[in-house]
């Protein structure tokens, strides 16, 4: 009755560590899925579980092997966390000049961190890291993009569609430490020009006609707008 009883109170545990985790996972996901992200519910909920069975496999080998051999019950974990790196990394997009997806590799390797704290049983820990990384990615979210927008300015660069193009204009925009938060290249009805939709950061209002100017001057160049 004691082997029966133990044994119910064992598979309970795992059930709730793991149905935890799928739980976390989702609601992590959750976000990055209505960001239209590459990595989203299903993602951070496998990443999450799995993460936790990596766990409650270590310890579960601990219990057998512990009195035997020599074990570390944390060794398995911290594969998951050098490993995560992997899937993390082809989340990371390279589009021109600007790189993209570097939060939804963060929330890969955190939401790795959660599923092996719900392994374990550190419940607290894994529920109010869960909370605390949804107001970091979702309310956090509106401050930053204030942030970035304070002193933000948004141009539209008619040109050639010539090879170095976006080089020149770069060259010209770092000669007033302006940098490119965000590119746009849109094709127009003439094939032999195109427009660059650039949004600056940290830009003064007042030097802006310097370097609308000194942009007009770059051969191929056929108008500068302000947006």
């Amino acid at each position: 009755m004691n082997f029966m009883y133990s044994n119910l109170m064992y598979f309970l545990e795992v059930l709730l560590r793991l149905c935890l985790a799928f739980i976390l996972g989702g609601i992590i996901g959750a976000e990055r899925e209505t960001e239209n992200k590459n990595a989203g519910f299903r993602t951070h909920i496998l990443v999450c579980l799995a993460s936790a069975l990596v766990m409650l496999t270590s310890e579960f080998i601990f219990k057998i092997y512990s009195d035997k051999v020599n074990l570390d019950p944390a060794r398995l974990g911290a594969q998951v966390i050098s490993g995560i790196g992997f899937l993390g990394a082809g989340a990371i997009i390279k589009e021109g000049i600007n790189v993209k997806g570097l939060t939804t590799a963060a929330t890969l390797w955190t939401v790795a961190c959660v599923g092996l704290a719900c392994g374990i049983g550190f419940y607290m820990g894994a529920i109010i890291s869960t909370v605390l990384i949804f107001v970091a990615l979702l309310l956090l979210k509106g401050l930053r993009d204030k942030f970035r927008n304070s002193n933000n300015i948004s141009i539209n660069i008619i040109t050639k569609d010539i090879p170095g193009q976006i080089g020149a204009i770069g060259s010209v925009l770092g000669k007033y430490n302006i940098n490119i938060g965000n590119i746009k290249i849109v094709q127009v009805e003439d094939d032999e020009n195109i427009l660059l939709v650039l949004n600056l950061m940290q830009v003064e209002e007042k030097s802006m006609l310097n370097v609308i100017g000194d942009l007009k001057m770059i051969e191929g160049v056929c108008s500068v707008e302000q947006s």
